[in-house]
């Protein structure tokens, strides 16, 4: 018979509701991490699909999928550092790593012992297949991207260089799978609930 046991880990994931993403730029519209963290889940998982039926890949899209929903989990403890500052210098860079590991060591330690083993290949980014890494960060810049085009498009100026930058970054990446859903999907996230309805 199993001893009770008692977790705080999914405590902690909840709270992902309230980190508040893109902290440094007027937002029209609020994004907090754990709905960005399902968007890059389902953008990953399109991603991978994609890949194996177009491009003849052979990654597990649900592995991915499940991945990217934890992508970010360890913002629970660090934070949403915004990518400016992330990446100002070699030295921020190299010390907000260190940061995110030990964010993942500790939320790891979080999770009763039979399943910490399960979860170090979603939480631990250093031990994902490289290919999963690589799908994932791609499904993090659309996402992004799709946020830019959303404020834009609200008249929110404030984000004009985030997009471009990031349109180029994801331009830059040349992986077939990127360049399908962009052309595919991308465009129709603009258009509003009427122009969706006369799509069908």
């Amino acid at each position: 018979m199993m001893g009770e046991i008692s977790s705080s880990f999914y405590a902690y994931l909840s709270r992902l509701r309230w980190i508040k993403r893109w902290g440094l730029k007027r937002n029209a519209h609020d994004e907090n991490v754990m709905e960005h963290s399902w968007e890059v889940a389902v953008i990953a998982h399109t991603l991978a699909l994609v890949k194996n039926r177009y491009y003849g890949g052979q990654v597990d899209a649900n592995a991915i999928a499940t991945a990217a929903l934890y992508h970010d989990i360890t913002e629970v403890i660090t934070g949403d550092l915004p990518t400016p500052i992330k990446y100002h210098s070699e030295e921020i860079s190299a010390a907000y790593k260190r940061i995110e590991q030990q964010a993942e060591t500790e939320l790891l330690g979080l999770l009763p012992l039979a399943l910490q083993a399960d979860f170090k290949a979603l939480i631990q980014h250093d031990l994902m297949p490289p290919e999963h890494v690589q799908m994932i960060k791609a499904a993090d810049k659309i996402s992004a991207y799709l946020k830019c085009q959303a404020e834009l498009k609200a008249g929110n100026l404030e984000f004009e260089t985030a997009a471009e930058q990031l349109a180029l970054a994801i331009g830059a990446l040349a992986q077939p799978e990127v360049i399908f859903f962009m052309k595919a999907f991308a465009p129709s996230c603009g258009l509003t609930l009427d122009g969706l309805m006369k799509t069908y």
